[in-house]
């Protein structure tokens, strides 16, 4: 990446000599003073003369002190003080600049304010994170000390600026033209400074005959880049970055373009953006020149190509050629259109310059007439409305939109005041929602409004206004969303949409998926297509693995494209055969799944023919793989790393022992050298090459094996604290913006701080403050703020808890185990960002008091995982590991079930699983029956739909979306039914809210949310074939936000809530039908997020919160389906079998043995004939058994082959004929 320590301005001595003390008292203006004695010019630091300092009148409402600097100088810091021997002083302060005096800019810190003094005679100073350059600056007092007044004397510290500046009015452009045809660079270094009012325009451009260009434009008040090396214009080399917004505010904005080959920096004020640029090329060649402030059009002068720029540039520089300069000294490499050039500091003109904006917060009364516009006007651009009611009609037109009228009976005729941004209470007819903007350029009938003289009380009224400042803000920017969270504000805040992200929250912080397949496991799932974020909230995203999961391992399974054998001919050495390996998971992804698994391995299965590995002279290999690196590989399995042999020399059975592979013999014959890669570091393959089978009768075959991995380091890795001045400390935390942290503990201690890091006045702290209360804090310089979340059982009962709290820009939370979310806000604009810088302390503090004592494990800060184990062995009062049955990898209890200590042993606690028995793995079933149903109703803490705590309920309501936003569900259940429609489960809400799970009437699987009253519900079909087949199936669906994720075993779905609507004819009819006609059947393992609610409704017949319907019978219909579906699965296998060896042994027989029995038995007959010929009786006795030996074998074997071939088609048959229900699988 690019540095950008080159256009860094840096405060330093040569830039900070005192401004102000030179100053006449010209210079100094005010709102208002108290007296002469309290004037503006009384407000140098450290004077004394007069009352000591500035003050204003007590009745003014908007109180400033305004310096002019007589020239623009480059401002680094302030300083404020109080009045002399006094009471009066500005504790906060905002700090506004302009060029002209008129037009200001709010200067803006991490807050948008400054702090100010504790005391009237203590200097304060601020420096300026970014130095501003500037003629005028005022001061607005936010807040005072209240047992007195505002007093204030202040000084400026910064240097004098001197600049090139050019003005450019919308029809002039200035064109540098090179010394050769083309310039050719592979380092570009552009540099300005610009302001403007207009959001279009035309800063920079060049382009080349091959096809490369440059342009560097305003595009709707943001800067646009527009970059492409080497590639066709239509191709992918283009790219189009966007930086900066609200840049048309007739303020100055700095921009920097740094380029080397392909690596983009562009940065507007503080705002950046790195990219790379696609294509091939390197270089950027431009022809003959390059133009500033529009695109000419060749051949024409005075016509350009687009719209121009219309505003002042500074400091134009393009690779170290000061363009300005070089204008301005008439150099021949410097041609001008329509330009006027001026050697003196420019500004706009002032009828430009001098017009005054208002900044409204109030509402605009206006007509009933409607305006439909091509573009949305809450973009933060100005825009101009005209209305006008002459001639019986009334016209509104926006901007060059075509007018939209209405006709009257009668001419309108205007009496009375105009309100402008809002009316009295008393005289609003038409009370309609506020309107937070600024206006500017006001007339009424022709006559333009003075805002001066409505500001100085001469025109008017006015009440809550800001003038000569338009204070819109930018809120996404910069995108505080995270994780590619679209941004969306309003006037004071901002909120994050993170549909399809995978991540949820305030700020799409929190990714919604596992980070391992052993976690998916510990929450009952079953094997299957998962996806998995391996870092959590960190900057990698999820992606999709399969997780085998088996009673000895779970493995994670990640495929690439190239699982079968590849057959390998006519490579050599200088030309091998090369294959690049494309996982389904990115480079980064790989390397954290295979740091955080325990083991994982490769199979590499390599067949040859006088094809070798190695080459039998000097041992260089023929053939080798790249590793994770990209670093050249040549073991072949079963040997650690760097040793140049194959598995079958460690095993000591290759073919030929004179050779370390059987390849290596270099035979005529197959031969394999195969191997399993486990060396994780290398892990896993990247690339194959193979350069051994030019040869005459050489050839190769391989095969690379998927990567399998085992293992989460991650959820047992724990450390045990057992003395009260014990911890452990890691660096501290750089996560200025949000912060989340995660860990399970166990302790018998009351009390204790499991986690802190301090700053200079910043820090963050979770603790057990008592035996049931975990607290969470922490300041960002808005003061303390502090989450607790209260629990009705201890927290010290020597059992696994999990806390998770976090911290954002828009809010904090905590959660302990399955209790309530916890909510705070954060201040909309108060301090963001959390600066740390001691050490991070876990299980401890730095003073070493209030120590934690137990055990704490897994330890996940922003995705990354604490190595507590290691740590843990260095330091004193801390072992690796805690002692207990259940601290171990060792799966003792399953299905969400929660291992519980005990003196001699442990115990499931099944409480919150769908499943029982000792280790909650046996099935809990119901078999319904027609009109008969079961209803849980739950109770808090429990939270349906949303999770929120009883805090959160009086929300106003502007806050639903956003908590909209984080409500989440999990569910999970099986069922059998051969009967639809059915409603499988349902949840509803007081509020009208609703979750259905039906199967529609053909037997298809349809998803109801209805989550907002005034909307139609949101369905989805995630299976089209019908369920309703007897078979047993298991649905697992979860929503996080407005994402929804469904699972019908084994193949998972992602689905969108705002795109997979159903087509029009789908009605609440198919749930009114289904809820009609109930179910029928089995259900079992029914778990709606952290409650099991079928079980605990047979475990609490008798409770208020469970209503039996009907008769509903506990079973083991599920674990029983589940059976008879895999025996039947065999028993299809079986079938097939033995009707295809029939078939065969029939065919066998046909062709072979019946010939010789029918020769046989014709010559035996035949013989008998000739004894007894001439008997009559003989005679017909010989053509009946004749006929009838020949008829019954003929018959015998024809009906037996006929039979298995029809048992052979049912069998194919039925391995898609779905059976018919549960008892008819028990009974075939």
């Amino acid at each position: 990446m690019i540095s950008h320590a080159l256009f860094c301005v840096l405060v330093t001595d040569s830039c900070s000599s005192p401004l102000i003390s030179s100053l006449p008292q010209s210079s100094f203006q005010s709102s208002s003073q108290s007296s002469y004695s309290y004037g503006a010019q009384q407000a140098k630091i450290n004077r004394r003369d007069g009352a000591g300092g500035w003050s204003p009148m007590v009745t003014d409402r908007e109180p400033w002190l305004q310096l002019d600097l007589r020239e623009r100088m480059e401002v680094t810091a302030v300083s404020t003080q109080g009045r002399a021997n006094s009471q009066d002083w500005v504790s906060r302060y905002m700090l506004l600049y302009s060029d002209t005096g008129q037009a200001w800019k709010q200067y803006r810190q991490e807050d948008g304010t400054f702090e100010g003094n504790t005391n009237a005679e203590g200097v304060v100073q601020n420096r300026l994170s970014q130095p501003v350059r500037t003629r005028f600056l005022r001061l607005v007092p936010v807040d005072w000390n209240r047992s007195g007044w505002i007093g204030l004397r202040l000084e400026v510290y910064g240097c004098s600026y001197k600049s090139d500046v050019a003005d450019f009015d919308g029809r002039s452009a200035l064109l540098y033209r090179f010394n050769q045809k083309s310039m050719s660079t592979v380092k570009d270094v552009i540099s300005l400074r610009f302001k403007s009012r207009q959001a279009e325009g035309v800063l920079l451009h060049g382009e080349g005959q091959r096809g490369d260009y440059i342009t560097l434009e305003l595009h709707r008040g943001k800067l646009a880049l527009y970059l492409n090396l080497g590639q066709l214009r239509l191709s992918s080399g283009r790219v189009a970055v966007t930086v900066g917004s609200l840049l048309d505010d007739q303020h100055w904005h700095t921009v920097v373009m740094e380029r080397f080959n392909r690596q983009v920096n562009l940065t507007v004020d503080a705002h950046s953006q790195h990219f790379t640029t696609r294509g091939q090329g390197d270089s950027l060649e431009v022809d003959y020149e390059l133009s500033f402030g529009g695109i000419p059009l060749p051949g024409k002068p005075g016509t350009f190509l687009r719209k121009n720029f219309h505003g002042c540039i500074e400091n134009l520089y393009y690779n170290g050629i000061n363009i300005i300069d070089l204008a301005k000294r008439r150099k021949p490499q410097i041609y001008s259109v329509n330009f006027m050039f001026t050697y003196s500091q420019l500004s706009l003109s002032n009828s430009e310059e001098s017009v005054q904006v208002l900044y409204l917060l109030f509402v605009l009364l206006c007509l009933s007439l409607s305006l439909v516009t091509g573009h949305k006007v809450n973009d933060g651009l100005w825009h101009s409305v005209s209305l006008d009611s002459r001639n019986l009609q009334i016209s509104l037109s926006l901007d060059s939109e075509p007018p939209s009228t209405i006709d009257q009976w009668e001419q309108l005729h205007t009496r009375g005041s105009f309100y402008l941004g809002g009316c009295p209470v008393s005289g609003c007819r038409n009370p309609t929602i506020s309107f937070q903007g600024c206006m500017r350029l006001i007339s009424i009938n022709g006559q333009p409004i003075s805002l001066q003289h409505v500001q100085q009380g001469l025109l008017g009224n006015y009440n809550e206004l800001l003038f000569d400042t338009c204070s819109i803000r930018d809120r996404c920017l910069p995108n505080l969303c995270e994780h590619g969270g679209r941004c969306v504000q309003t006037w004071s805040s901002f909120s994050c949409d993170c549909s399809g992200t995978g991540y949820s929250g305030a700020t799409c912080h929190n990714s919604i998926y596992e980070p391992s397949c052993e976690a998916y496991k510990l929450m009952g799932s079953s094997s299957g297509f998962y996806s998995i974020d391996p870092d959590g909230s960190g900057p990698l995203g999820p992606t999709q693995v399969y997780c085998n999961m088996t009673d000895e391992r779970v493995w994670t399974v990640i495929t690439h494209n190239t699982t079968e054998p590849v057959r390998v001919q006519g490579s050599s050495v200088l030309q091998p055969h090369i294959m690049d390996l494309n996982y389904s998971a990115s480079s980064d992804q790989l390397r954290a799944i295979v740091a955080g698994s325990e083991h994982c391995q490769q199979e590499v299965v390599y067949s040859c023919r006088k094809s070798r590995l190695f080459n039998t002279k000097d041992g260089r290999p023929l053939s080798y793989w790249l590793d994770q690196s990209g670093e050249r590989r040549s073991y072949w399995g079963g040997f650690l790393p760097g040793v140049q042999q194959c598995s079958c020399s460690l095993e000591e059975n290759c073919v030929d022992m004179n050779y370390f592979c059987n390849c290596d013999a270099d035979t005529d014959t197959w031969s394999s050298d195969s191997g399993v890669l486990s060396y994780k570091d290398h892990l896993p393959v990247s690339r194959l090459v193979v350069g051994d089978t030019d040869r005459s009768g050489s050839e190769a075959v391989y095969r690379i094996g998927p990567l399998r991995c085992y293992g989460d380091k991650s959820l047992w890795n724990s450390a045990s604290f057992y003395q009260d001045s014990s911890y452990l400390h890691f660096p501290p935390l750089h996560s200025e913006l949000s912060t989340d942290v995660s860990f399970f503990f166990k302790t018998s201690s009351s009390s204790g701080v499991f986690l802190e890091n301090l700053g200079l006045s910043h820090f963050i702290r979770i603790e057990l403050s008592s035996p049931s209360v975990i607290t969470f804090s922490f300041d960002v310089g808005n003061g303390p703020m502090v989450l607790t979340v209260k629990s009705h059982l201890p927290l010290n009962d020597r059992q696994w808890h999990h806390v998770r709290a976090e911290r954002s820009v828009k809010e904090a939370l905590l959660q302990v185990d399955q209790l309530p979310l916890r909510f705070l806000q954060a201040p909309s604009d108060g301090h963001t960002r959390l600066r740390l810088t001691s050490q991070l302390f876990v299980g401890g503090t730095s003073s070493r008091q209030r120590g934690f004592l137990g055990c704490i494990r897994t330890l996940v800060i922003n995705g990354v995982t604490f190595d507590l184990e290691e740590r843990a062995k260095l330091a004193p009062g801390v072992s690796p590991g805690c002692p207990g049955y259940c601290s171990g990898s060792s799966s003792l209890c399953h299905n969400r079930g929660r291992c519980i200590e005990k003196s001699s042993g442990f115990a499931c606690d099944c409480s919150q699983s769908a499943y029982g028995g000792p280790s909650c793995k046996e099935e809990v079933s119901v078999s319904f029956e027609r009109e008969s149903s079961v209803t849980f109703t739950f109770q808090e803490p429990f939270s349906v739909m949303q999770n929120r705590s009883s805090q959160a309920s009086v929300w106003r309501e502007r806050e639903r979306e956003r908590e909209g936003s984080r409500a989440r569900e999990d569910m999970a259940f099986s069922f059998v039914t051969s009967h639809s429609p059915a409603m499988l489960l349902s949840v509803s809400t007081f509020s009208q809210q609703y979750i259905a799970v039906i199967l529609a009437r053909n037997g298809s699987l349809q998803i109801w949310y209805q989550l907002q009253s005034d909307r139609a519900p949101d369905v989805f079909s995630p299976v089209v074939h019908s369920l309703s087949d007897g078979r047993l199936h298991r649905i697992r669906l979860h929503r996080e936000g407005r994402d929804l994720y469904v699972q019908v075993r084994p193949t998972p779905i992602l689905l969108s809530v705002l795109s997979a609507l159903l087509t029009e004819t789908t009605s609440k009819l198919e749930v009114v039908q289904a809820g009609a006609r109930g179910f029928v059947g089995c259900l079992s393992s029914v778990q709606f997020n952290h409650v099991a609610p079928l079980k605990a409704a047979l475990l609490n017949r008798g409770s208020s919160l469970v209503t039996i319907r009907g008769p509903v019978v506990q079973s083991n219909c599920g674990a029983l389906a589940d059976t008879l579906s895999s025996h039947n699965l065999l028993g299809k296998t079986l079938t097939f079998l033995l009707c295809f060896f029939t078939v065969f042994i029939y065919l066998f027989i046909y062709l072979s043995i019946y010939p010789f029995i029918y020769l046989s038995i014709y010559v035996f007959i035949y013989l008998c004939i000739y004894l007894f010929i001439y008997l009559f009786i003989y005679l017909c006795i010989h053509y009946v058994i004749y006929l009838f030996i020949h008829l019954s074998i003929y018959l015998f074997i024809h009906l037996f082959i006929y039979l298995s071939i029809y048992l052979f088609i049912l069998s194919i048959a039925g391995w898609h004929t779905p059976s018919t229900g549960v008892s008819n699988q028990a009974s075939s």
